[in-house]
């Protein structure tokens, strides 16, 4: 697929504000990657900025820090995928919730950072270098970027070579092979939890106390504590 003047336009736009969020992270723009179509570069009109910091930080810190760098948060909720997966605070920067910041409330498992990979990530060098990351559509499709567009090819069926071509392990392009053909078929499905965080009120301790609730997450977190 060859991109046109048009798509170029609207990924440089929307890289330049993603690199502006990137900015107003201050010590932690190091850290933090952009992921999906953005990194990819196969983006469209409807297509969002999602940046996450892959390590855990505190969260006030991070608000403080985007707060004094001109940004406003729109909303903030923390969502938890499956009882497996670790608690996440998602930042907000608009109403519409296109521009979206994650950070992991406990430490991420192997899988779960390579769910960034296999989607595709770039750092904001990268993005002030131009470049375009391979990755996988939520459609199953390798997108793997040329000079002038970008090459598809579908990933079922090819999990293994997909997963060397990404470098990540087979066992992620399995997952995710899985839970996004499960959900073509029977439609979008749910998540373990999703709650708001009120303004005022710190995503670690909403978590805590959500935790003394939730037995669920509680045996989450104290795994994760145990490793």
């Amino acid at each position: 697929m060859n991109y046109s003047a048009g798509h170029w336009e609207l990924l440089a736009s929307l890289r330049k504000h993603a690199l502006a969020v990137l900015e107003g992270l201050g010590q932690w723009k190091a850290s933090a990657l952009i992921h999906g179509s953005l990194a990819r570069g196969d983006v469209d009109e409807k297509s969002d900025i999602d940046i996450v910091i892959p390590i855990s930080v505190g969260t006030q810190l991070v608000e403080a820090r985007l707060e004094a760098a001109g940004f406003q948060i729109a909303s903030r909720e923390i969502a938890q995928a499956t009882p497996m997966h670790s608690p996440k605070a998602h930042l907000y920067l608009d109403l519409e919730q296109k521009t979206g910041l994650t950070i992991p409330l406990s430490p991420f498992r192997r899988l779960e950072e390579e769910f960034y990979r296999f989607g595709g990530t770039v750092s904001g060098k990268g993005i002030v270098d131009n470049v375009r990351s391979k990755g996988c559509t939520k459609k199953l499709t390798l997108i793997e970027p040329t000079e002038s567009g970008h090459l598809e090819s579908p990933i079922i069926g090819r999990e293994s070579e997909v997963a060397v071509i990404l470098g990540i392990s087979s066992d992620i392009v399995r997952e995710r092979v899985r839970v996004l053909a499960r959900r073509d078929t029977i439609g979008r499905t749910g998540i373990f939890l999703k709650m708001p965080v009120p303004e005022g009120v710190a995503f670690e301790e909403a978590l805590e106390q959500e935790t003394r609730n939730n037995p669920a997450l509680r045996r989450t977190l104290r795994r994760r504590q145990a490793r």
